[in-house]
């Protein structure tokens, strides 16, 4: 076991990859002799060199564009995005290319494609850097989107997205990535098809992602010391959702919450209640509820931002709410 960060991790994961397989190579904004927007390939440059770390120009429709060639040619890309909301501009390569054309060729073509962005809020960066708009990924046939939580996913989500014939998508929020802990070198590499349980619980089954299971994880610490026993849920793969460890969690606990920093308004949130209530509707003992951003552009202003989004105390209101007598 060694000490690490969540950028650490990551930085480690791509080492391997690039050791492992002499077609990966990164490329996006500043990846090369800066590190990348977040350091998370700081110094890998100088170890594998530049044709295997590659800067870009400033155009995500244009590298990402490349980075689905260079797939189609036999390569294995990583490519780096800046933030979530820079990728709205690499839309049509995502959504009308890289995740259709397997489709389109009659399964003669995959794109075998890795593309990694950092997401959420609460550091300051006002809207145009801070949305969590995971789910219109998560929306698409065609691509698989993760989402690594803790230090461990970082390390051991990118080799198996690399292995993926088709797409991966990789959202890292932004917060996470100074998070600490112990990590295990030789763990093995995380399976990319199921959540995972954070917590067992009695009470509720609350569901998350990403950079809100730290939230979750508080909640629940603080709910155990009144007597309610969450479980935890982390989804993990957020296309295809691993609907089947939620239902199990929810007939075990037979109430449900939902984390999720994405609007309230067509959230994965929502869709996960939907399928909730459509296999599991008699095992409920309360509706659904969830937890969102508030239906706002994120705020600049520390209090504001705040404010709009996802905390422990929102969590731990709908929760006790959730398991009042009578619910």
């Amino acid at each position: 076991m060694t000490q690490s960060t969540y950028r650490e991790a990551l930085r480690s994961a791509h080492r391997e990859a690039l050791q492992r397989d002499p077609r990966v190579f990164i490329m996006g904004e500043d990846v090369d002799r800066y590190g990348g927007s977040y350091a998370v390939t700081k110094g890998l440059s100088a170890e594998f060199g530049e044709q295997r770390v590659r800067d870009t120009p400033l155009s995500e429709l244009a590298f990402v564009g490349a980075g689905i060639g260079a797939a189609l040619g036999g390569m294995r890309p990583i490519v780096e995005l800046m933030t979530v909301n820079f990728s709205l501009l690499a839309l049509d390569q995502i959504v009308n290319t890289a995740a259709a054309l397997r489709h389109m060729s009659g399964g003669q073509f995959g794109v075998p494609l890795v593309i990694r962005m950092a997401t959420g809020a609460g550091r300051q960066l006002a809207a145009q850097h801070s949305h969590s708009l995971e789910v219109w990924y998560a929306h698409i046939p065609g691509l698989r989107v993760l989402a690594p939580a803790t230090i461990e996913d970082a390390r051991g989500m990118l080799w198996p997205a690399l292995q993926d014939p088709d797409p991966v998508i990789i959202f890292e929020h932004a917060q996470l990535y100074n998070q600490a802990g112990e990590l295990n070198e030789a763990q093995a590499p995380i399976d990319i098809c199921y959540a995972a349980l954070r917590r067992v619980g009695r009470d509720l089954s609350i569901v998350t992602y990403g950079g809100s299971l730290p939230r979750v994880m508080e909640a629940a610490q603080a709910l155990a010391a009144i007597g309610i026993e969450a479980e935890v849920i982390d989804l993990r793969v957020l296309r295809p959702l691993d609907m089947p460890a939620v239902l199990e969690s929810v007939r075990k606990t037979h109430r449900l919450l939902v984390v999720d920093e994405g609007w309230r308004s067509c959230s994965l949130a929502a869709e996960v209640m939907a399928c909730v209530a459509e296999e599991a509707f008699f095992d409920l003992d309360a509706p659904p509820a969830r937890v969102c951003s508030e239906e706002v552009p994120i705020p600049y202003a520390k209090h504001l931002e705040e404010a709009a989004l996802p905390s422990a105390p929102k969590i731990i209101a709908a929760a006790m709410n959730l398991v009042k007598p009578g619910a």
